[in-house]
């Protein structure tokens, strides 16, 4: 996992998860308002704000993330 400064050209979507610096921990992103220099955020029981360089992104790479396995129902055994 790395985490990314959030520049002026990167945008963070609600429902991604994101890096909050001062309390170290993983908060579910819920507004990112870039003309106001402010995110919403759902962490550790609460909805707070915070300025938007408080925040870092989560790179997760591809190794990391797991292969979906997909399986048929057996119910007809076909």
């Amino acid at each position: 996992m790395k985490f990314i400064d959030i520049d002026n050209e990167a945008t963070v979507s609600p429902g991604e998860y994101v890096l909050h610096v001062p309390t170290k921990s993983i908060v579910l992103c819920g507004a990112f308002i870039r003309e106001e220099n402010m995110m919403k955020v759902l962490g550790q029981g609460s909805y707070f704000t915070d300025s938007i360089d408080k925040f870092k992104k989560i790179e997760v790479n591809k190794k990391h993330i797991s292969p979906t396995l997909y399986a048929r129902c057996k119910g007809c055994g076909a």
